[in-house]
Parts: structure tokens; sequence; C-alpha cells
């Protein structure tokens, strides 16, 4: 017999109620974690290649090994809470990410700190779905979208002081310490966790978890991040050999969930040709936002002379912008449909990374990076919205956790290639993020090749991208469609059932 949930389905926590907060306390705590540590570790990384004398794949690997774990296994992640308890399942991530977060802030080296990332990671894939989807079944119905929204803001609010907070710890002591902050609050959110949240699961949950599909994800995912981000340092026949393994390991994966009987990634979702060519947008557009927040935030440290605070201030303006105006982009999606604003807004934001590429030695905040990253700010607005309700409304709507699912990782993986692959398409050599000379003309072609990403993303929307048909059988219209997003790293979470 499966366990009935401790929270009955027709009652529910409200939000005015101390519980209510607190539930609500704990999964921003959390999200916020997972959500600020994908960007903030952008800004220690030139004090990290200094201090742990890492070349440019030690340094690339920092970051991509965290979003490597998350983007294998988040629909892992939300199957499993669904199935064993979505407080446990969230506490356990948490845990994980406080582990990895001590062994990362004490790691003597580059291997042993992008080991512990790794691990942040797999924390981050199990708490993150988690988080949305203990609001979803602990608040009662009236009160689940307003506390959506305030996790939805607050969320953001914490990607906009995480990267000045993690400039501060820089500047004052070490990189260090961007990890050990992460301890307090992972012990409060763990007691908060423990006391406040209810447990809860869903009965009509699939009975396995597709561990095979998932290891083989992973698989594919790191040996070709591996592939690429080794092919300028270790010569074309070793790189192309790891691309063949991981092109091997995504057909075996892609056979796997074709006919396992309770797959990862039901491939039928794709059939829907707006939820495909969404995905192929968010591929597009977020793996050019990874490149660019990536190159920005160090070649601004290394190339124009800024300390880490003022290069963490640099994003502040696409947070802020999406964090005013992304209602209303969304309620303006709704009236004259996705494609206008699909189409415009990473166009938009092409032009702002193109212009970025101004960033050289003595560039002017205010003249060379503001109006360029304001730019790219409302281009996000306009898209990202517009986006998540296509995303969302194209699936049916009993899949509506999954497809978010599917867009957040697919979002992940975008940056997580073309982060891995820059290095290798700018010609910078290992010691290239800590060489001024090297950097800066490696950075202008970066910023090239973003622009031309966003630019192919907007060009996608408008050439192929058609409303979805409102209020069919099993679908949810568009304009109900939630619109989360978290901040600039990834596109909304919902919860994520592998089903």
């Amino acid at each position: 017999m499966r366990p009935r949930p401790v929270l009955p389905p027709d009652s529910g926590l409200a939000l005015h109620e101390p519980r209510g907060r607190w539930v609500l306390a704990a999964t921003v705590l959390g999200s916020g974690l997972a959500l600020i540590d994908a960007t903030v570790v952008n800004i220690a990384l030139p004090a990290i290649g200094a201090d742990l004398h890492a070349g440019a794949t030690g340094l690339t690997w920092t970051v991509n090994a965290y979003t490597l774990t998350l983007a294998a296994l988040i629909l892992v992640g939300g199957s499993l809470g669904d199935r064993l308890g979505r407080r446990r399942v969230f506490v356990a991530g948490v845990t994980l990410f406080g582990a990895a977060s001590l062994g990362g802030a004490i790691a003597p080296g580059i291997v042993v700190l992008v080991v512990a990332r790794a691990v942040q990671g797999i924390g981050g894939a199990l708490l993150t779905p988690g988080s949305l989807a203990i609001i979803q079944s602990s608040f009662r119905p009236d009160d689940r979208a307003r506390a959506i929204g305030a996790w939805s803001g607050l969320g953001g609010v914490a990607a906009a002081v995480g990267p000045l907070l993690g400039g501060w710890l820089i500047d004052v002591g070490s990189w260090r310490w961007v990890f050990l902050i992460n301890l307090p609050v992972i012990a409060l959110v763990i007691a908060l966790a423990l006391r406040h949240v209810p447990e809860t699961r869903d009965p009509e949950v699939v009975r396995h978890t597709d561990y095979t599909g998932a290891v083989l994800a992973a698989l594919a995912l790191g040996a070709i991040t591996f592939g690429l981000s080794t092919w300028g340092a270790r010569g074309g026949a070793a790189a192309v050999a790891e691309l063949g393994v991981g092109i091997a390991a995504l057909a075996g994966f892609l056979a796997r969930e074709r006919f396992a009987p309770e797959p990862m990634l039901p491939l039928e979702i794709f059939s829907s040709r707006p939820f495909t060519v969404t995905n192929v947008v968010t591929l597009l557009v977020y793996a050019a936002l990874g490149g660019t927040f990536f190159w920005l935030v160090v070649t601004l440290q290394v190339v124009a002379g800024l300390g880490p605070v003022q290069a963490g201030l640099s994003l502040l303006p696409v947070t802020v912008l999406m964090l005013v105006f992304s209602a209303q982009a969304g309620a303006l999606g709704v009236r004259i449909g996705p494609r206008p604003l699909m189409a415009a807004g990473p166009m938009l934001g092409a032009l702002g990374v193109a212009l970025l590429a101004r960033v050289g030695t003595g560039a002017n905040y205010v003249t060379d990076v503001l109006g360029p990253v304001a730019l790219l700010g409302a281009g996000l607005t306009l898209t990202v919205s517009p986006l998540t309700s296509t995303a969302l409304g194209s699936a049916p709507q009993t899949r509506a956790g999954l497809a978010s699912g599917v867009n957040n990782a697919v979002a992940r993986t975008g940056g997580l290639l073309l982060v891995a692959a820059l290095p290798a398409l700018t010609g910078l050599g290992a010691e290239g993020f800590r060489d001024p000379r090297a950097l800066a003309p490696a950075f202008r072609t970066a910023m090239a090749v973003c622009a031309g990403l966003l630019f192919a993303g907007g060009l996608v929307a408008a050439v192929f991208l058609r409303r979805p048909a409102p209020a069919a059988a099993g679908r949810a219209p568009a304009a109900e469609c939630p619109r989360h997003h978290c901040s600039v790293d990834a596109t909304p979470l919902g919860s994520t059932r592998g089903r």
C-alpha cells in the first residue's frame, strides 16, 4: 500500500498563519541557496584562480560541475520528492548542499573544489524542485498563488543581492567565505523544515525512478562538456573521443526514454510543436546568457580592473528590470501572443551583448557596461514570461510540472555546453583567465558568439513559433500558466515529476 500524504489534499496552510510563513521562509531560503551559488561563484573565479593556481579548464569546471549534476538530475529530484516525500528529499538536498559547501570552503586545490561543486549540484537537484512542490502541495488553494508569487519575488531579490554579497565577502575576506556563508543559512533551513513543513507525497506518482536514464543523461552531458572544455588544451583526438562517448550516451538515453515503461523524460511531450520550438529557443538564449555572465564578471575584474563588488553590481540591472516588468511582459504576451516578444526580446538582448564587446582595459562602468546590460535586461524581460507561458501552456495540463522541469534542464544544459566550449572557440590558453592581454580579445569573440546565439533564438521564435491553441483539451491556456523565473540563472521551476 502506498503511503498517504500527511497533509490531506483538501486542506492546507494559510499564508497569514505563522506556520505558513515559516514554510514559505524555508522554501525561499533553500531555493535561494541553489540560485545564489549558481551565479555568485562566477564573481569569485579570478580570486579562486589566483589562490589555487587554476587555469581556464579548472575555472570552467568550477562552474560547470555544479550545472552538470543539477541539469542531469533535476527531473530525478522532483520524482524522488513526489514518491519518497517532498520534505524528506528537500531536507536531504539542503544537507548535501551544506556538506558540499563546507568541502568547497576548505578545498586545498582545484580538483577538490570541482568535486565539491558537483556534489552541490546534486544537492541542488534534490532541493530545487522540492521547494516549489512543497508550496504547491502544502498551501490551501486560495493562498497558493500568493505564496508562489512571494517565493518567486523573494527569490529574485536573493539573486540580486547574492553577487553583491559575494563580491563584498571576497573584498573583505576570501573567496572561501562565499561557501562558508551558506552554512548558517542551511542550519536554519533544516530547522525550519523539520519543525514546520508538512510531509506530502503524490499517491499517483510512478513506482520507480528512472535511474538508468539519469545515469545516461549525466554521462552524456559530462562527456560532451569535458570534450568541449579540453578541446584546446589536450588536442583534437582526445576531445573527439570524449565527444564520441557523450554522443553515444545521448543516443542510449534517447533509446532508454523511448522504450522504458516509466521514463524520466517521456519523449512524446515533444510532439507539441510550440513546446519543442520554445525549448530550442530556451537552449539558444540560455546558452548565450551562461556564456555572457561567466565571461563578463571575469573580464571586468581581470581586464577592466574592477573589484568584485563592482563586477557583481554589473548584473544588477538585469534582475531589477525582470523583477519590475516581467508581469507586464507576461500580460502583453497573453494579449498579442508569445511570438512577437520571444522574437524581439532575444534580438534586443543580442544588441546589448554585442555592445559589451567594447569592455576592455580602463572600461567605464556607466558608459561601457550599464547601457548594454540594461538592453540585455530589457530583452530578457520581454522573453522570459512569454517563453514560460508557452512552454507550460503547450504541454498537457497533467504534465505541467514535467514541462517546467524539462525547460529548466534545457536552460541549464545550454549554459553548461557554451561555457565549456567558449575557451576553445575563442582560442584562450590554459592561463587565459588570469592574463588580461589574452582575455581581452577572447572576450570580444565570446560576446560575438553569445550575441549570435541570442539573435538565432529570436529568429527561431519568429519563423517557427505558433501560438498554442487556447483551452485545448488537456492543456492549460497560456494565460493561466504561472510565470516564475529564477532571475537570470534559469527558467521557471515547477513540481518536476518524472512521469
